[in-house]
């Protein structure tokens, strides 16, 4: 069962959930599709950019999953990362998509996940 924790800071949420990385030869991670360059820092706090990319719907934000589910992704190459989310709110999405999303406006990588 999974649990959402949640905390209030005046005007905006932090909360704990999961993010797949593409993890590259030389160890570092960065994003799976919009802006693929991007080199992720573990505990550094990242404001969301917004990259309109052909092909995708237009959803700006960090793109965080409530577990470490994403069905309709392949593991290849990729892992589970723990993240903090602030400032987000929660789209609900079909099960073979993971089911709850969250759009974040900033992220901080905590740690990998086992």
């Amino acid at each position: 069962m999974f649990v959402e924790i949640t905390r209030q800071f005046l005007d905006h949420q932090i909360m704990i959930g999961y993010k797949l990385f593409r993890v590259r030869r030389d160890g570092s991670i960065g994003p799976l599709f919009i802006n693929r360059k991007q080199r992720i820092e573990i505990g550094v706090k990242l404001p969301a950019e917004d990259h309109i990319t052909k092909g995708y719907a237009h959803r700006p934000g960090w793109h965080i999953c409530s577990t470490q589910s994403a069905p309709h992704l392949s593991k290849t190459g990729r892992k589970w990362f723990k993240v903090e989310i602030e400032d987000y709110e929660t789209l609900t999405r079909p099960v073979s998509q993971g089911g709850t999303w969250y759009l974040a406006k900033f992220m901080t990588v905590i740690e990998e996940c086992s």
